[in-house]
Parts: C-alpha cells; structure tokens; sequence
C-alpha cells in the first residue's frame, strides 16, 4: 500500500458515562476496552458493538491515569493516583490483589510477560518494580526529580523506555534497571513513547508538540523531527500491523499519519469529524485494525473506524 493512501475516517458512536475527565484507556481481550476517569470510575466497553452501555467494573477514591491488561491472567491493573496499584480479576469481578506505593500520582504501568513484572513511573519520579506472583514492590528507583509520565518495552533488546517531565527519556536494561541511552533532544516534557511493532524505531512526544523519531539499532539515533501538533502530544500509537500512527493532543485533534514514513494522512478535530471539544488524552487500537478509540477531557470516549 502506497504511503499516499489517505484512508476515510468515520465517528461511528460516543461512548459516554464518566462524569468527569477520562485519562486512562486500555485494549482488552478482543475488541474489550477500559477506561478510567479523573472521578475514579473504571468502565468496560465493547469497542465491535459500541450501542452497548459501559459496565462500571470499579470506583475508587482518588482519580486513575493509568491502565493495564493483564491478558494471562485476565487482570485490570489500575493506578489509584496517591494510593497504589489495584488488580481487577475479570473473571469473578472482584478485587484480585492491592499494593500500595508512595503516595504520588501514578502516570503509566507496563508488563513484561517474560519477567513477570509491573512497572510503574510515578509522579515523583519514582520507577516502581513489582514481582509477580504475589506483586509486591521489588524495588524503587528514583530516576529524575520530575514525574515519569510514560514508559514502552522493548522486550526483544531487553529494554524500558522511560519518558519524564524532566524532558529526557532514558533507556534502562530490562534486569538490572541501569540507565543504557539517554536521549534529551526534547525541549519539554515526554508523555508518550511508542516503539513501531517491528521493534526498529521508537517515537517520543510530549509538551513541545514534536514528535521524534530514533533508529533503535543505531543506538537510538535521532532520525527525524516533526511538528505534529500545536500544543501538547498526550499520546501515540500504532496500529498492531504498523501501518498507521496515531497521535492526540491537547489542540483537541487527533492525527493519522503513515506508520512508517510519518506522512500526515488525516486530522480528525470537532469542526471536520464532530471530534472531541476538549483535550484528547489517550489511544487504543482495540480488535479489529480498522477501529481506533480515543478519551477525552469532554468525559467521553470517541469510536473511529478507518477505511479498509
């Protein structure tokens, strides 16, 4: 397929029901969507028939950024900001296990399968390492005296990217959490990174609305800067084939661009595509390819389904 190819994107329906800012969003089993609002609701779609209501799976007490799937053993991992980390079972609805962490906002988790391990950035700058299979906290890293706003695996090279606010991403060895690469071109926070499905690139983007891209075998050689926004990127994410990017942004827009050369193919905003009216704040590609979801400011979730 040609890089010029600009596939049709249509809003085919609102998911709505958090009563305040949704900021965490996650794929599931399936076309199985969570999300997590700034009022501590946590709520189950079905991105394949979004007419369905939500299913409120949780509410707790302080606001939740972040989220994460457990797929093996059917398990939403929430970040209660100030309290810890949560364990939804999916199978019996109800709470599978609770660890508490210091008492700071809690921005990104990731799982390494191969490890058996969460890991968590946290809002003072904190990388929190929990061991399966009880999850308690194996370890605590400061790392920056800023939160660490977004963290991507790298499973095959052994690798946590680790985005801060102190305007670096460093790169850490999977096991002994030693700093390999430290990559400080941003000129402002980093709150979203992405490796391309092939493992070969990694992209950063944050507050100075750019996104860069860095040659992951070349030692993370910065390859290329765009200008993609025109105020903060909250986040971005590939399609699980690579072919299209996807990014969202404070500007209220979100873009799609090719996955492999960054060509901007569409801008899906509230004036061209009844868009969201507020900042877009999360991502997912969840089942089929041709769908992506997004969470907004506007306390809605927007379904997008792309040209095949």
């Amino acid at each position: 397929m040609s890089a010029t190819f600009r596939p049709s994107v249509h809003k085919i329906a609102t998911l709505a029901g958090h009563r305040d800012a949704v900021y965490g969003l996650t794929g599931g089993a399936g076309a199985t969507l969570y999300s997590a609002s700034a009022d501590g609701m946590v709520v189950a779609w079905n991105a394949a028939a979004p007419e369905q209501d939500g299913e409120l799976l949780a509410r707790v007490q302080n606001s939740v950024y972040a989220l994460r799937h457990l797929p093996a053993q059917r398990w939403l991992v929430l970040g209660h900001n100030f309290q810890g980390l949560q364990a939804i079972d999916l199978a019996q609805n109800q709470l599978a296990w609770a660890t508490a962490l210091p008492p700071v906002a809690i921005f990104e988790i990731v799982y390494s399968e191969s490890r058996q391990r969460l890991y968590v950035g946290l809002g003072d700058g904190t990388l929190a390492v929990l061991a399966g299979p009880d999850f308690r906290v194996e370890k605590l890293l400061r790392l920056a005296t800023k939160s660490l706003r977004t963290l991507a695996l790298h499973e095959a090279r052994q690798e946590l990217a680790v985005g801060s606010s102190d305007h670096l991403t460093r790169i850490l060895d999977l096991d002994t959490l030693e700093v390999k690469y430290t990559l400080g071109e941003s000129t402002n926070s980093v709150f979203s990174l992405a490796y391309s499905p092939d493992g070969q690139r990694l992209l950063t983007a944050g507050r100075d609305a750019r996104i860069r891209q860095w040659d992951v075998a070349a030692g993370y050689e910065l390859t290329l800067v765009v200008p993609a926004h025109m105020y903060t990127i909250n986040h971005l994410a590939f399609s699980p084939d690579g072919r299209y990017l996807a990014s969202c942004s404070l500007d209220k827009s979100i873009k799609l661009w090719d996955g492999g050369s960054l060509e901007l193919l569409r801008v899906l905003d509230k004036a061209r595509h009844a868009g969201h009216g507020t900042s877009v704040n999360r991502l997912v590609w969840p089942g089929a390819e041709n769908r992506l979801v997004s969470c907004s400011d506007d306390r809605s979730l927007a379904v997008w389904e792309l040209e095949k």
